[in-house]
């Protein structure tokens, strides 16, 4: 941030004013602090805004490939798939596959 002058002259630093600040509750009734956590009573953090934001960002997104999720370890039995879904679950097992082939093929010419 820049540095602003008040109408008496004086110099502001917003960015070390907000850095020395970033802990104390904020006023209002939201029970947060002034960087967005979630605070209690005794002003410790519950939860902090960087994990607030993150939920709401999965919540809202459409799209399934944005979202980080965690590697299936188990696949769905065969029989549970249709022959589209069965189709695109070996076009991703080729793709894999054609990615750690590329992979190796890049270490080895290093």
């Amino acid at each position: 941030m820049t540095k602003y002058r008040t109408a008496m002259g004086k110099t502001i630093d917003m960015a070390s004013l907000t850095a020395k600040n970033e802990k104390v509750r904020a006023v209002g009734n939201m029970s947060v602090n002034a960087r967005g956590d979630t605070i209690d009573a005794q002003g410790k953090v519950i939860a902090p805004a960087t994990k607030k934001v993150s939920d709401n960002y999965q919540k809202t997104v459409g799209n399934k490939s944005a979202n980080v999720m965690k590697p299936k370890t188990n696949k769905p039995v065969a029989a549970e798939l249709t022959t589209e879904e069965l189709e695109l679950e070996q076009s991703f097992d080729d793709d894999l596959e054609i990615e750690q082939i590329r992979a190796q093929e890049r270490k080895n010419n290093k």
